[in-house]
């Protein structure tokens, strides 16, 4: 492949990093808007997203430029697939981050719940799996997003709990506003729950970019074999 080729690719990966930085950072600023009840971040959130969504674009338009002037292969052709892949979910991640900005915004004018520092213990979780499938994807480690893989049970598992405590505190206190806060609080466990989704995803699309391998195929495939 020629230097314009390898240019084009150093390209292509700054300004997907760039915008995983970008996305990090808005869920960052949306859970703690959520956490310290801050409008201000919240708000910085909802307008951040425009930048996110043209970067979403210009990292796809990256992607089709090279596929059609190049036609690469292999190892190149993998990493283009992988990132554009990614970028969806980079984009995705960044409607939800806007989604528990909005949620914060509505939980402003309510009485904070005892179920509120329950979605707390899940922030973590979840900001912890978006920084190691980032960090998977700069560093091109694997068993890194393997691990990301495999912490999506636990964030299922809190959102199925979270679920059932949000039913028994309306039934327990059905007041207009018990129940609009705590379906405020189940709509951002929902939004988390989902940002992890998307962090499996990009860390199955690390593998795949680093192995060649097609990785939640290759699970199924061992779970029905009993490996």
């Amino acid at each position: 492949m020629s230097e314009h080729f390898h240019k084009e690719i150093e390209r292509l990966k700054n300004r997907a990093f760039s915008l995983s930085t970008l996305v990090e950072e808005n869920v960052g600023r949306a859970v703690r808007a959520f956490g310290e009840k801050n409008e201000n971040l919240a708000r910085r959130v909802i307008e951040t997203d425009a930048v996110i969504d043209t970067l979403e674009i210009e990292v796809e338009e990256e992607c089709l430029k090279i596929l059609a002037l190049y036609q690469p292969v292999a190892v190149d052709l993998r990493f283009i697939v992988a990132v554009l892949k990614m970028n969806t979910d980079f984009e995705r991640i960044g409607d939800l981050a806007v989604n528990i900005a909005e949620r914060a915004l509505a939980l402003l004018r309510l009485p904070a719940t005892d179920l509120a520092t329950q979605v707390d213990e899940i922030i973590e979780k979840v900001r912890g799996m978006l920084k190691n499938c980032l960090d998977s994807l700069v560093n091109l480690d694997a068993d890194l997003a393997r691990r990301v893989c495999a912490d999506d049970d636990d964030v299922d598992e809190f959102y199925r709990s979270m679920y059932d405590k949000v039913n028994q505190k309306i039934l327990e206190s059905p007041t207009a506003e018990m129940i609009d806060d705590t379906l405020q609080l189940l709509s951002i466990s929902r939004h988390l729950e989902r940002i992890a989704d998307h962090a499996t995803n990009i860390a199955e699309d690390v593998i795949y970019m680093i192995e060649g391998v097609i990785y939640r195929h290759h699970v199924k495939e061992r779970e029905s074999s009993g490996r």
